[in-house]
């Protein structure tokens, strides 16, 4: 961040802010382009945690300043090469914690209660025919345990303590003010739960963190829910897991290659029996989105006066 307040900077609009009117009044208020292969005085760059922005696309823009983020995965984004440059990276956590817990907490009741299945019998004429529904899992009774303890996993743990379920988590070391008990590693949470919750951060170090030996120690009567990032779990060894009976059932709101096509690398994943799959919607509510906008303008307009940005990511 400089210290001096910003006169008529150039802003470049890579991504859309939603709901619409929110963008509409982002681009009334700010010199906004959306021209793509714009470069020469573009200080502020508007992107999302998918689209991020690579150290080679960082070194095109000779006078940025500053990549506001839309969402809170900063796996896209060059970070390092960003730091280099001295340019601010700005995210949006805490506004979609509860959005992308509740979607989370969704899937996991669906999944295992087989409502997509028993939606899928009844449009089909199956039910009418006599064909009867199978029976599904609770999630109320039930162990659940949440990788990744940040605001989206404590969001969530506060949802399934109210409904009785029995929480455990895993994170890199142990809160001392967390209410639940904690896990030292992906493996050992995942043995001892009926539910894995993924909500962590996309990093090198997690990349496939819920691996084979994860799901097999998850079970047969298990099931993973995956709202954080595809790369955190080996869309591989889940496909084989799940084809082959080893894991019980999942439910994914992330993948590892975005937009997931029918006949593409996902095929596998997207056959496999006890499945649910929604298209990386976790944070997609009009609340949610709102909240998320107006934080990343509120970033970019205490850059333009000079003032200290609500929501930075620091490094690590």
């Amino acid at each position: 961040m400089k210290d001096e307040t910003k006169s008529n900077p150039s802003i470049l609009a890579l991504i859309e802010l939603k709901p619409a009117d929110m963008m509409e009044a982002f681009c009334a208020e700010h010199p906004v382009t959306r021209d793509a292969a714009a470069r020469e005085g573009i200080e502020v760059l508007l992107t999302s945690g998918a689209r991020g922005l690579s150290g080679e696309e960082i070194s095109e823009f000779p006078d940025l300043r500053l990549i506001a983020v839309n969402g809170v995965g900063t796996d896209a984004v060059d970070l390092d090469a960003a730091a280099a440059r001295g340019i601010d990276v700005t995210t949006t956590p805490d506004v979609l914690s509860e959005a992308v817990a509740e979607l989370a907490l969704g899937l996991a009741i669906s999944v295992r209660r087989r409502i997509g299945e028993g939606e899928r019998l009844l449009r089909s004429g199956g039910w009418s025919n006599g064909q009867k529904p199978r029976l599904g899992q609770a999630l109320t009774g039930c162990r659940a345990g949440i990788l990744g303890y940040g605001r989206i996993g404590r969001a969530l743990a506060d949802m399934l303590r109210a409904l009785g379920v029995d929480v455990i988590y895993h994170a890199r070391k142990p809160h001392d003010d967390a209410p639940e008990a904690w896990r030292p590693d992906a493996r050992t949470l995942a043995a001892e739960s009926d539910v894995l919750f993924v909500t962590l951060s996309a990093t090198p170090e997690t990349r496939y963190i819920v691996d084979a030996p994860v799901l097999e120690a998850l079970g047969s009567e298990g099931t993973l829910v995956n709202v954080a990032r595809g790369s955190v779990v080996d869309s591989a060894a889940l496909a084989a897991a799940l084809h082959g009976g080893t894991l019980g059932s999942a439910a994914l709101d992330v993948f590892e290659v975005e937009p997931v096509a029918p006949d593409g690398a996902a095929d596998g994943l997207l056959r496999a029996p006890n499945t649910l799959f929604t298209p990386h919607i976790a944070s997609a509510t009009n609340e949610a989105r709102r909240a998320m906008a107006q934080l990343v303008i509120a970033n970019i307009d205490a850059y333009l006066a000079g003032s200290p940005l609500p929501s930075p990511v620091t490094p690590a």
